[in-house]
């Protein structure tokens, strides 16, 4: 399928903007375009293992074979959000602190381009009042006992109606069009993320950026459900979030268990209202 088939050019995310609204000195940089793809982490572990660079990013119009997290399908029309994976080369230490620099810098984005204050439910949905607007997908690869790259995959829904695909959605969903009342360029908001997450990746052993995660998370306080991948289910408050970004659970026995967020699934315990 050649380029003339898909996405009409004036509805293709303009790059030449997006470059003219960077003020990064390595995120986006070196930066991929696709029209339609099946998946931009796909595409940015070839370029990473072909050796692209710490700050090389990748982003699509569409993606046929977008996912999310647990190997969830994430929706990608073409043309309406943001679908992008950020390349990494990180220490162990800020590879450790990935889980909190992403979901704080999408969320500054919007913030930032927007009137908006979107929250994070741990460890990486971008949401507004208990309805998804975006998440993040984080992968490494290591060798030797230290990490040989990392990829951020980072979906935002911007002009993003969740209607015709509410049976691929497994929770509610919204998009910046919707909670504004009008279709966003993209542009701004794409740039704006590069730029934070350059920012808030420079800082990623600092308490600013820990202060600036534990404010905006809507999951501490909360009574929740914390599944293993085993399937055990295991019931409790959130009553913290440590400085590698792992969640303090106090069980309704009385006990405290710390959870990373890869080896679980979290649920409110209770249909939000």
């Amino acid at each position: 399928m050649s380029d003339h088939d898909l996405l009409p050019p004036d509805q293709r995310l303009d790059i030449n903007l997006v470059r003219s609204l960077l003020n990064t000195s390595e995120f986006g940089n070196n930066l991929h375009y696709l029209v339609q793809t099946t998946s931009t982490m796909d595409d940015a572990r070839r370029l990473a293992e072909d050796g692209a660079r710490h700050g090389t990013v990748v982003v699509a119009d569409e993606q046929t074979a977008g996912r999310g997290t647990k190997g969830r399908i994430w929706v990608s029309p073409p043309g309406q959000s943001i679908h992008t994976t950020l390349i990494v080369r990180p220490t162990i230490e800020q590879l450790k602190r990935l889980s909190i620099v992403s979901p704080v810098a999408t969320t500054d984005a919007v913030r930032e381009t927007t009137p908006l204050q979107p929250t994070i439910k741990w460890p990486n949905d971008i949401q507004m009042e208990h309805r998804k607007m975006g998440g993040i997908l984080i992968e490494a690869d290591w060798g030797a006992g230290q990490p040989h790259y990392a990829l951020v995959g980072i979906g935002l829904n911007v002009n993003f109606d969740p209607a015709p695909w509410a049976t691929e959605i497994d929770r509610p969903a919204t998009s910046l069009m919707i909670e504004l009342g009008a279709r966003q360029q993209r542009e701004p908001v794409f740039a704006a993320l590069l730029n934070a997450f350059e920012q808030r990746f420079n800082q990623a052993e600092s308490s600013e950026l820990h202060e600036a995660w534990t404010s905006r998370l809507d999951t501490l306080g909360q009574a929740v459900t914390v599944t293993l991948a085993s399937g055990e289910a295991i019931r409790g408050t959130a009553v913290a979030v440590d400085e590698a970004g792992a969640l303090i659970l106090e069980t309704e026995e009385g006990q405290q268990r710390t959870f990373i967020a890869g080896e679980v699934t979290l649920r409110a315990a209770t249909t939000p209202q």
